[in-house]
């Protein structure tokens, strides 16, 4: 050990040679000079346009755009020396909508749902990324072929199919939690996107009770909402968040509740709820979890009437190439390289999928994040992706509306009327679905 101030020896003051403190001082505003004068040089080049420059649009902003831009991007800027002018926004669909018809898209964009990317592949708004990324590192579900090629591909993933609890309630409380609708925290709102968070309850219902084949073939428009499969979970959801005569108070806590915060009801005193179905990464955003010691277990432990084994629902971050440009190709190549996912993953905002990339180590993060990242690249697993992120826009935006309206009217005649509707939405002509949204290793 060391003593105190201990380090490499430095010369005596008297034995070094000093500079006149005329000379000292102008060296110092002649440094001065040069880096400010630098910074203009940096700064008049990008404003000319001279220094290479790719568009980046995303959905990350706040802590995750920090870590976005600290692990991710600030290392490709080093390397390469092109500057990526990023944009983030929570309303990146309008976003991207509104400039892709103004004419002026991004280079590069990251959407969650890869349905939505395939109208823009039918409209030819995307090139194919199928040569920039690396073969078999990522599965089809991610890195779905669609109509001969390759659009897009995951940078972040997340696991959907888990429930959040306090890290001080016993396996007890958790088995009669389940069943009182009043322990389960649900916000439906979420801005132009509400109903989303009943859509992932919906979904990993079907997955959990029906079995992975079930599930694809409702998500690729061949399986009726109007199927014994698809209503079981519907009314499954009613009886476990509402009960089966249809709670009125909660209802009205859920619509009225910002997805957000529905989890600060775990620290009020009493506890108003103690258990959320909701994907990985709400133990970042929401400090609730934080200040209870939020651990998860996998939703096919409480829910009822569960025929399938170890398979997941899934959702991600996925990156598309709208400008080929020599700087896109460089970020999107950046981008699905395993130091680029691996940075990603070790950071707490999400992990990677990538078949190449590791599992944070015990010195890197904390358990539940190792575990779940451990879930995401176990090729043991059944992963299934989102299914309203999968669906065509038009049947995934009318399902989160769907949603709404069943718990604000949970009777069998309204969901009868919604899943009619929902079913011929879906036969709607010029429809894109995808070929296939589950990972199954035989």
């Amino acid at each position: 050990m060391s003593a105190p101030g201990s380090g490499p020896a430095t010369a005596a003051p008297d034995a070094r040679r000093r500079l006149p403190r005329p000379a000292a001082r102008t060296l110092t505003v002649l440094a001065g000079c040069l880096v400010l004068l630098a910074a203009a040089l940096v700064h008049g080049v990008r404003v000319l346009g001279q220094e290479p420059t790719v568009t980046l649009l995303a959905n990350w902003t706040g802590g995750d755009e920090r870590n976005f831009r600290d692990a991710v991007i600030a290392p490709f800027e080093a390397e390469y020396h092109v500057h990526v002018d990023y944009q983030g926004s929570s309303a990146e669909s309008q976003v991207l909508s509104a400039d892709v018809e103004a004419g002026t898209p991004p280079d590069v964009a990251v959407l969650t749902g890869p349905g939505e990317l395939a109208s823009y592949v039918h409209d030819q708004q995307l090139q194919p990324v199928e040569n920039l990324i690396p073969e078999g590192d990522f599965s089809r579900s991610w890195a779905t072929p669609f109509d001969g090629h390759v659009y897009w591909f995951p940078l972040k993933a997340d696991l959907k199919s888990v429930v959040w609890f306090p890290g001080d309630t016993s396996a007890e409380q958790l088995a009669k939690a389940k069943n009182q609708p009043a322990q389960w925290c649900l916000g439906m709102g979420s801005g132009a996107t509400s109903g989303w968070p009943g859509t992932d309850w919906i979904e990993d219902l079907v997955l959990q009770q029906s079995g992975w084949q079930k599930y694809q073939q409702w998500a690729r428009g061949e399986l009726s909402w109007q199927s014994k499969e698809v209503r079981r979970a519907w009314t499954t959801w009613r009886d476990l968040v509402l009960g089966p005569a249809g709670n009125e108070e909660l209802a009205r806590r859920a619509l009225m509740t910002e997805y957000q915060k529905a989890s600060e009801y775990v620290t009020a005193r009493p506890r108003r709820c103690t258990l959320e179905h909701q994907a990985s990464f709400i133990r970042t955003q929401q400090p609730a979890w934080g200040r209870v010691n939020g651990r998860y277990v996998p939703s096919a432990e409480l829910f009822p009437q569960v025929t399938a084994t170890d398979s997941w629902e899934v959702s991600g971050d996925l990156v598309a190439l709208l400008h080929a440009t020599p700087e896109a190709r460089k970020l999107i190549r950046y981008l699905a390289s395993v130091p680029a996912q691996q940075a990603w993953s070790g950071t707490e905002s999400g992990f990677s999928v990538d078949a190449e990339v590791t599992p944070p180590s015990a010195s890197d993060t904390t358990s539940w994040h190792r575990s779940l990242a451990a879930t995401l690249l176990d090729d043991r697993a059944v992963h299934c992706f989102d299914a309203s992120d999968a669906m065509p826009p038009a049947v995934r935006d009318a399902f989160a509306q769907a949603t709404i309206d069943f718990l604000a009217r949970p009777q069998s005649r309204n969901l009868d009327r919604l899943l009619k509707n929902l079913d011929t939405l879906g036969k709607a002509p010029g429809l894109n679905w995808l070929p296939s949204v589950c990972d199954h290793v035989t």
